[in-house]
């Protein structure tokens, strides 16, 4: 196959990569813990850099969060 594929704007396509992963609530510091509504586990939205950007209690709230921001989620274990 020889499909030319267009490489420009491709950084900006990477700037809007989120990264989804599951976190132990009891990983979590106590203040946050207290919040978690009785879940032992909830979902981190963390930017390319590593910086955690929200935490949600399901995966697929995640997702819907990150794609509401225009933002490209993908899975992380």
């Amino acid at each position: 196959m020889n499909t030319p594929f267009n490489f420009a704007g491709i950084e900006n396509e990477q700037e809007r990569l989120v990264y989804v992963r599951p976190v132990n609530v009891s990983e979590l510091p106590d203040e946050m813990q207290d919040q978690a509504g009785g879940h032992e586990r909830v979902y981190a939205v963390h930017a390319a850099d590593g910086a955690c950007l929200a935490l949600v209690r399901d995966r697929s709230l995640a997702f819907a969060l990150a794609r509401q921001n225009d933002l490209a989620p993908v899975n992380v274990h």
